[in-house]
């Protein structure tokens, strides 16, 4: 079909109310968005609800206990992102691209057979013009040329950023860990934990351990991204679901029963992350050949240059995140562990807005690959509206859940009353948060990862300069202001591109 056939002739803020009555259709596209985000985001919040339990756990032990594997787990987290974002959203979209070029390669095989069959029966000749069959041949081998890709005789996919998501992951891994272990003091003192404090010790045990992870972190969420550009997040949930049962299983039992305290939390938590690994790579190896001699076959070229754009994005976006912690450390320990568990919460329900995104990513790579800007255009409508609705439900369930929610996660009566005063900063800034998520979720099935970078970058900047301010001003809440100011501005710049129909989107001005 034309590209105008599907393009606005109006402006291209229209994209955002398109068709909004139908946001909740369960047609083709509402149940391939459902199939693909609704798994994906109970596996996204898996682990922030497995470490919502650790947190849990631990703030039985003592607040300070909770502060320390609070910092920690901001460290850790921050730390991990910085290689796992540009890892999973890179592969994503190369293996969604990817796998759809290997349909592309199927329909140019039959068309060859159907030339073939043409060109022996006169009768056929009439009905299939020659001129269709070239045409459609061009096209699809314009498409193909990008991507090695076709099915070992083993009947697996050959698909290049599969086995270049893993190699990478696992070195990256590995260089998490050693650089987690050699610098936990001065990371954990960058973060306000300085020699003199009480949570010094327990903050350090607690990252050393779990640092022993990272390769398994690395690796199965390499995996993750794999599955999902193949449309598939049933698979990684099921490996979630397992490993973080058993992370919440070996909790008790190893914080209380052996007395491991914080060690113990670290040492469940690490074993579930292999477990979830080693479930992975077992189904993975069933679908797709994972070992080629070829280097030009990994691709590696291709991975680093989009890589380091969204490695740029995505430590603007940690230091936002880890110099909040750092400043809510600064304030002490009570102060820490009510931000700890304000902003647990604050990820794990904004992650489910992650599975739109998710979902949005995977449909429009592939649209995009296959140019049809008709299904790129209902997509991108249809994964922000959702996500918005999303944001609006989550913000009231928070409002009125987490007065009564609180004493799991602590009894001391200081601790509840700071994350009394967190709790509307929580609750209202989930529409926004959900926005920003399925934005990103967009831009990246759009391969836009430059402007991704840039723009991220910018924000960053104005964020930082807001953090500090308000902080130092306004203490635990000023910290919650300038959060809230960073996610707006996420939100705003997801909203410029496509609403200004520039980049990838110019096809929405045509």
């Amino acid at each position: 079909m034309a590209e105008q056939d599907f393009c606005f002739s109006e402006n291209p803020l229209f994209i955002f109310c398109k068709d909004v009555r139908s946001a909740f259709k369960l047609d083709d596209l509402g149940v391939e968005i459902a199939t693909i985000a609704l798994p994906a985001a109970m596996a996204l919040t898996a682990d922030p609800i497995a470490s919502l339990i650790d947190t849990a756990f631990i703030g039985q032990i003592g607040s300070v206990e909770l502060a320390a594997v609070g910092v920690s787990i901001a460290l850790f987290n921050q730390v991990s992102r910085i290689a796992i974002f540009p890892l999973v959203s890179v592969t994503t979209s190369f293996v969604a691209e990817e796998d759809t070029m290997t349909g592309v390669s199927q329909d140019f095989k039959e068309i060859k057979d159907m030339e073939n069959v043409c060109s022996q029966d006169s009768e056929n000749k009439m009905l299939i013009t020659q001129n269709d069959l070239d045409e459609k041949m061009h096209n699809l081998e314009a498409d193909s040329k990008s991507f090695e890709i076709g099915k070992t005789e083993q009947g697996k996919k050959q698909i290049a950023s599969a086995s270049s998501a893993l190699i990478i992951g696992g070195i990256l891994g590995l260089i998490q860990a050693a650089f987690l272990i050699s610098a936990a003091r001065p990371l954990l003192s960058f973060m306000g934990v300085k020699s003199g404090s009480l949570m010094l010790h327990p903050a350090e045990q607690y990252l050393k351990l779990r640092s022993l992870g990272a390769p398994a972190v690395l690796l199965s969420l390499a995996m993750q991204g794999v599955f999902r550009g193949m449309k598939d997040t049933k698979t990684p949930l099921y490996a979630t679901v397992v490993g973080d049962l058993a992370n919440i299983i070996l909790d008790p039992i190893l914080m209380f029963v052996l007395k491991m305290g914080v060690r113990g939390a670290a040492t469940a938590h690490v074993i579930s992350q292999y477990l979830i690994s080693l479930i992975l790579i077992w189904r993975l190896k069933e679908q797709v050949d994972l070992l080629h001699p070829s280097p030009k076959y990994l691709q590696f070229g291709r991975f680093i240059k989009n890589g380091l754009l969204l490695l740029t994005r995505v430590i603007a976006v940690t230091f936002c995140v880890t110099l909040a912690a750092s400043m809510a450390a600064r304030l002490g320990s009570t102060e820490m562990a009510a931000f700890q568990v304000c902003l647990q919460v604050w990820l794990a329900t904004s992650l489910l807005a992650d599975g739109l995104a998710v979902a949005g990513q995977a449909i429009l790579a592939s649209a995009f690959a296959r140019k049809d800007y008709g299904r790129a255009t209902a997509t991108a409508s249809r994964v922000l509206q959702l996500g918005l609705a999303l944001g609006l439900v989550l913000a009231v369930f928070l409002g009125f859940g987490l007065h009564f929610g609180a004493r799991i996660f602590t009894k001391d009566v200081d601790v509840l009353h700071l994350i009394s005063v967190g709790i509307p900063f929580v609750a209202a800034t989930q529409p926004i948060n959900s926005l920003a998520f399925v934005f990103d979720g967009v831009n990246f099935g759009a391969s836009d990862f430059a402007y991704s970078a840039y723009s991220m970058v910018t924000v960053a900047v104005f964020s930082i300069i807001a953090l500090l301010i308000l902080s130092s001003n306004n203490g635990f809440v000023g910290i919650w202001v300038a959060l809230t100011f960073y996610m707006s501005l996420r939100a705003f710049a997801g909203f410029w591109r496509i609403g200004t129909g520039t980049g990838p989107w110019r096809f929405l001005r045509s």
